[in-house]
């Protein structure tokens, strides 16, 4: 399994530098980055307005370009954002970890009760439940992340101060303004409704996946050699059943990364949560070349995880599949 892994690990560096030279390149065709740093600072010189070329690597040569953007990325040697105050590492990495909290918390919930959900439909197919957790699932689907995190802000924020003097779940940043240090509490309290909304969608959509998985799975033949054998329903079901209808399901996990990114992005602006999303919208909006590359590169790399460990998942859940 080790070499399996150093094996991918060393294949996704090409493809690492694939996809981000092609980022750069829609980056430098989509935004004009020297023309941004020119209209956000309108006094620059023209030699600042070269060393901020040089830094992020904007020749007229796209290559050589990234190459020196390249260079200068892998040796720390980071440019500030595109108006000289900030550095770029420290509020990436705030945002990252903000991010990672949010996003974790929503797939666990998500995945967990989704996978629940469905089992729980596949079981008796055409009852009641079944139809029950189908409408639930086409609901979540079909409602949009911002319309459901608009609803929630009302609910828990507008409506709920109307008929108890208070809300009951704050509706924007991580903590209260002027809060200083970590308090548990109040950073889960801040985390709830935005948690809600991403994990509306993850329930819905690996409900109906699991359901669709768990049915083909228990009318196979081996599912039935099982309960021939004189295997207990519930061995039957988690051993053979469960175990085999979660692998199509860790294909679909890995994919199913850009989705959640993509909810996470809509979510967090919504919200005023300082993550990722709120990062990439803000440094888009403005040009930010500098903000943008990092950015980029750590949802490449994000993805690129994500199915390394999806294949490694194979191995445990199907026993046929040899990771050599």
């Amino acid at each position: 399994m080790f070499r399996f892994i150093a094996r991918r690990a060393v294949w996704a560096i090409p493809t690492l530098l694939l996809v981000t030279f092609l980022v750069y390149m829609a980056l430098r065709l989509g935004t004009d980055p020297i023309e941004s740093y020119k209209r956000t600072n309108p006094r620059a010189t023209r030699a600042k307005v070269e060393q901020y070329r040089q830094l992020n690597g904007l020749n007229s040569n796209y290559v050589l370009g990234y190459l020196n953007w390249l260079k200068n990325f892998v040796t720390f040697n980071w440019p500030r954002s595109i108006k000289g105050s900030r550095e770029v590492w420290p509020v990436l990495k705030d945002a990252i970890a903000n991010t990672l909290r949010l996003g974790s918390a929503a797939s666990f919930i998500g995945i967990v009760f989704g996978l629940a959900a469905g089992m729980f439909a596949a079981l008796k197919p055409g009852s009641r439940r079944d139809v029950g957790v189908n409408t639930a699932a086409f609901v979540g689907i079909s409602i949009p992340p911002y319309i459901s995190a608009v609803l929630l802000q009302l609910l828990f924020a507008v409506y709920w101060s109307k008929w108890f003097g208070s809300t009951l779940f704050p509706t924007s940043g991580v903590y209260p303004p002027g809060q200083s240090g970590f308090d548990l509490v109040l950073m889960l309290k801040h985390m709830a409704l935005p948690t809600f909304v991403v994990a509306i969608q993850i329930i819905a959509v690996y409900s109906r996946y699991m359901r669709s998985s768990l049915l083909d799975v228990l009318s196979s033949d081996y599912m039935r050699t099982a309960r021939s054998k004189g295997i207990s329903e519930r061995q039957v079901l988690f051993r053979h059943g469960v175990r085999n209808a979660l692998i199509p399901i860790a294909t679909i996990a890995a994919l199913d990364i850009g989705a959640i990114v993509g909810g996470l992005i809509i979510t967090e602006n919504i919200f005023d949560y300082p993550g990722m999303g709120k990062y990439f919208l803000k440094a888009f909006d403005q040009g930010d070349f500098p903000l943008l590359m990092p950015w980029m590169v750590f949802v490449v790399a994000s993805v690129l995880l994500f199915n390394l460990i999806a294949d490694v998942s194979y191995a445990f859940l199907d026993p046929r599949i040899r990771l050599d």
